[in-house]
């Protein structure tokens, strides 16, 4: 063989393995062990209260990035209500994150392009009085205006069962109860000026409204249908592209949503902190330490859902025609959940 020809051979064998090194220092290891070549992003929804402090605790201790790997960069927007954070989900603007059950499931009804995978809390809402309004329990609704966050959300469906059970109807007019949706802040403001006489808030507003002398609770948190409060005020849901595409990256988010429950289970003193940072992060204002400690203590964290009780919740949104075209058959739910990642991490796979 010529010269020539063995210097092209080397030629050829040297371009080879140079390619074949180059690929491999692009690759980074996702959080399967699989090679990826760019970082991804995740992004993560929230609502602005403390009864998504799992969500908080799994951003502040760093369990979320750890769990997702260093390879995904995390994106975190927060919420007022659920029917914005449902909106962004469906328009692509977030991929997974912590709301409340109505939202998602009216989102089901529409398009079936999301799914519940866990919870995080059980209840931690109240009904409040304002001082003044001659409310002492549910009946003393009667001819009053109750707020609730925003229409068709999880606290509006506890009203309607809490009104239910008493026999009260929901009216627009002083022959009933009548409903208005208002942010909690604007709550708070419009009890202080005798707009409003009672309300059924997620904590820590309730508790807020009690502390500074404007209400007091008439319900407590273990009181709010269904179950006396056991039932999922907080749960972790996703969009399907994104189970699609990055199931591995959803059980993930599952695994940090258990490890800061059990954070705050083990440790709620050092909690308290960590919650007001990331609502301040949020809102630009933290909250009191004491004020989180109460409303702390009115949740039930746990990563169990109870489809018994969604599916009596969503039979009143339909009932209020917040859920339409339901079909003769009645609301099937069963596409709504996916629980084989709850499940995966629960057995330890």
């Amino acid at each position: 063989m010529s010269k020539k020809a063995v210097y092209a051979r080397f030629s050829i064998a040297l371009i080879l393995i140079l390619a074949l090194l180059s690929g491999c220092g692009n690759s980074q290891p996702g959080s399967d062990g699989s090679k990826s070549a760019d970082p991804i992003t995740v992004k993560i929804g929230l609502l602005k209260n403390v009864t998504h402090a799992p969500a908080f605790v799994a951003i502040k201790k760093g369990y979320l990035q750890e769990r997702l790997g260093a390879n995904v960069k995390i994106e975190v927007q927060g919420f007022n209500n659920g029917s914005d954070f449902s909106t962004a989900m469906a328009t692509g603007e977030i991929d997974i994150g912590y709301v409340g059950p109505s939202p998602v499931i009216n989102q089901y009804v529409r398009s079936k392009n999301i799914k519940i995978l866990s919870g995080a809390n059980n209840g931690g809402a109240v009904l409040v009085a304002r001082k003044g309004a001659g409310v002492s329990g549910v009946k003393d609704l009667a001819g009053k205006l109750v707020a609730i966050p925003t229409k068709g959300s999880t606290n509006e469906i506890s009203l309607r069962l809490l009104l239910q059970e008493q026999g009260l109807q929901v009216t627009a007019d002083k022959s009933g109860v009548q409903i208005i949706a208002m942010a909690p802040a604007d709550t708070l403001t419009a009890m202080k000026q005798g707009q409003v006489d009672a309300a059924l808030v997620p904590e820590p507003w309730g508790t807020q409204i009690e502390n500074e002398g404007i209400g007091e609770i008439a319900v407590d948190w273990d009181q709010i249908p269904p179950n006396k409060g056991n039932y999922p005020l907080t749960i972790v849901v996703a969009s399907d592209g994104f189970l699609k595409a990055h199931r591995d990256l959803a059980k993930s988010v599952l695994l940090a949503n258990e490890d800061a429950i059990q954070f705050i289970q083990g440790h709620p003193d050092d909690t308290y902190a960590l919650v007001s940072d990331e609502l301040k992060e949020l809102t630009g204002k933290g909250l009191d330490v004491e004020l989180i400690k109460a409303a702390l203590s009115h949740l039930s964290l746990t990563t169990n859902i109870d489809q018994d009780a969604l599916q009596a919740m969503a039979q009143v949104a339909v009932d209020a025609g917040y859920i339409k075209d339901v079909g003769a058959g009645g609301l099937d739910l069963a596409g709504l959940y996916d629980l084989s990642l709850l499940k995966e991490t629960q057995e330890g796979k």
